[in-house]
Order: structure tokens, then C-alpha cells, then sequence
């Protein structure tokens, strides 16, 4: 479903991405995973046309996304839920819901029922201002804005950061359902080992902006675990 291709990516001249190739295959779960400071952000805002590459490819669906405006990804069916949740918080929660409906490809525009069976919370919570939620809430609030557009590919970056245990599971459960259940492509950005190897299929590690192992999830071992994942 996505293809990277020899990607490069530079802030000025510090060249932040090299030659970046990377695989999500319809249908399954791709965990990006790196320490901190490897690229898995950067290139996560790269596919959503955030910040430019310098040169490659990012193929969504056959379609080269580096010639699609930043505002027009999401109308081809892209959720993105960045880091740090990044919602409105004078908004209410049905405020921060709609806000996703333009982007739908049908003509819907009423909050679709299903984000509420994935999330009750938020249907108690509709009223509330989303500054005005725990961060475990404002989690399940940016994922449940994400899949409002009826996403094809749902990308999240560090979805478990900050977020208390019990929310956490939850969110793996929802990631699970969403993938195995409804056949919704995910790639995920994800420190955390357990959860990592809990909801994916497949795992991609990055280190200094380069590739550098990546297979199916069963096949991470300790070798790789201890040269790039342990601090």
C-alpha cells in the first residue's frame, strides 16, 4: 500500500534521511522503531507532505505522494495522528470530531457511530472542551479524529507516550481491532517493546535516518534489539 524509495530528506544542510527505503503492506500492522533522534518522525511527516523531501519516491496506492499538497493527502485516505496528540484544545470533543468529515471521500457528515463503540468516552465527553481531558482521553480523542475521514492507511507516531497503562492496552486492543477486524493498513511509530511486538505484524528500524533491519515481527531478536532499540 506505501512504498519509500531512495528517500533523502535535509534540515539546511544536516541530511536527516539517506536513501531511505521502507515497505507497509496492505493489510497489516508496520511498526517504524529507533531510538530517539533517528528519523521516524521526520519521515512520518514527510508521507503526510509536513516538512518536503529532498528527493525519492513515496508511492500511496501507486500514486507518488511528493507531488500531493500536504492539505490534499488525507482526501486519498491517509489518518495521521502525530506526536504529542495535537488537538484543539478550546474545541469540544464533537468540535475536534468534525473537524475530520471534510476529508471523507462519501458525502457523510455526521460523526460515524463506530468511533463511539471504539471510544464510549468520548460520547459522555462530547460537550467537553479537549483541553479540558485527561491525556489518556485526548489519545483516544486524536485516534478517533484520524479514523472520522475513513482512513485506508491510519499512521500514528508514539501513541502509548504519556498514557497510563490501562489506556495503553486499550489503545492496543482498538490498533488490533482496526487492523485484524476492519483490514485497516496501520504503521506506527512505537518505543515500547512489549506493545510493539503485542499489535504488529512487521517491524522497520531506523538508525542515523537509515534503514537498517526490518521483517516480520517474530524475526526481531535480541541482536537487533540490543545494537538499535536499547538506550
Amino acid at each position: 500500500m506505501l512504498k519509500v524509495e531512495q528517500l533523502n530528506q535535509y534540515y539546511g544542510e544536516s541530511h536527516t534521511l539517506w536513501d531511505l527505503d521502507m515497505h507497509v503492506p496492505e493489510g497489516q500492522c508496520t511498526v517504524l522503531m529507533g531510538r530517539n533522534g533517528v528519523g521516524k518522525t521526520t519521515l512520518l511527516q514527510c508521507i503526510m507532505g509536513l516538512i518536503k523531501a529532498r528527493d525519492g519516491v513515496i508511492q500511496y496506492q501507486g500514486q507518488n505522494l511528493l507531488g500531493v499538497d500536504a492539505e490534499k493527502r488525507a482526501n486519498l485516505g491517509i489518518g495521521y495522528v502525530p506526536q504529542g496528540r495535537q488537538i484543539f484544545p478550546l474545541l469540544t470533543v464533537e468540535e475536534n470530531l468534525l473537524i475530520g468529515l471534510p476529508a471523507r471521500r462519501d458525502k457523510v457528515r455526521s460523526i460515524p457511530p463506530f468511533i463511539f463503540e471504539l471510544f464510549p468516552v468520548l460520547r459522555e465527553m462530547l460537550g467537553r472542551r479537549g483541553g479540558d481531558l485527561s491525556g489518556g482521553q485526548q489519545q483516544q480523542l486524536a485516534i478517533g479524529r484520524a479514523l472520522v475521514l475513513d482512513p485506508k492507511l491510519l499512521i500514528l507516531d508514539e501513541p502509548t507516550e504519556g498514557i497510563q497503562p490501562n489506556i495503553v492496552a486499550e489503545i492496543g486492543d482498538i490498533i488490533r481491532k482496526l487492523n485484524k477486524d476492519i483490514g485497516l493498513t496501520v504503521l506506527l511509530v512505537e518505543q515500547k517493546l512489549p506493545f510493539a511486538r503485542k499489535v504488529g505484524d512487521r517491524f522497520c528500524i531506523l538508525d542515523r535516518g537509515r534503514r537498517v533491519a526490518e521483517g516480520e515481527m517474530h524475526t526481531l531478536d535480541d541482536t537487533l534489539i540490543q545494537r538499535y532499540l536499547t538506550v
